[in-house]
């Protein structure tokens, strides 16, 4: 991004970075044989039947 009021212009060979901070994230899955029922019902994640 540039943030300067002038523009930028990048040439073959030019050496720039980019580094995104981000926290990363561990998941410790938890299989199950089966899973109760929802009043989401068969429609799955963010179905509400509306």
């Amino acid at each position: 991004m540039n943030l300067g009021q002038e523009p930028v212009t990048f040439a073959r060979g030019d050496r720039i970075a980019q580094l995104v901070v981000a926290p990363v994230s561990r998941v410790v899955w938890d299989e199950a044989e089966s899973l109760d029922e929802t009043t989401r019902g068969s429609g799955g994640f963010g179905s509400t039947g509306r």
